[in-house]
């Protein structure tokens, strides 16, 4: 269990390292899937509970990140941030 919180703990802040556009469906599909695998072991006490709640996970948060995407981004150019479309 201790190696569980520490691979949760871990992931959670490398998600951090990201900029607001790149990756957001992946982020929310690992936060999420790890979240899920928690849950899943806690709740069905059982292998096939976190995984099915790892799966279960992954894809609603993949989901929700790729939903959640801005429209916009922060871009630099002579040391300065505008904000511009993204593509």
């Amino acid at each position: 269990m201790r190696e569980f919180l520490i691979l949760v703990a871990a992931t959670l802040m490398l998600t951090g390292c990201q900029t607001v556009q790149q990756d957001r469906a992946l982020t929310g599909a690992v936060i999420g899937g790890a979240a899920g695998t928690a849950i899943g072991a806690v709740a069905g006490r059982s292998v096939g509970g976190a995984v099915a709640g790892g799966l279960i996970g992954a894809t609603a948060g993949g989901l929700i990140g790729a939903a959640t995407t801005p429209d916009y981004c922060y871009r630099y150019r002579h040391h300065r941030r505008y904000r511009a479309s993204c593509y």
